[in-house]
């Protein structure tokens, strides 16, 4: 549990730090006969910083819980 609530910290921690990520993808525009058109679409994925934030404290949680007490 202790590892995943540390991977579980660094990807809340990147997601915090990013918040997203953008793509291009490559769409036909018209076939003409032999010719073929393409435009090329950037689009944006937006994560919320609340994503990133309960994912760090789910971490820290499971980080936590981890630990004996003897």
């Amino acid at each position: 549990m202790k590892m995943l609530g540390i991977i579980l910290m660094i990807v809340g921690a990147l997601i915090l730090g990013y918040q997203g990520f953008t793509y291009v993808t490559h769409e036909p525009v018209a076939d003409v006969g032999p010719v073929h058109v393409e435009a090329e679409k950037q689009k944006t994925v937006w994560i919320p910083p609340v994503v990133g934030g309960v994912a760090v404290v789910a971490g820290l949680i499971l980080a936590l819980s981890g630990r004996r007490v003897d």
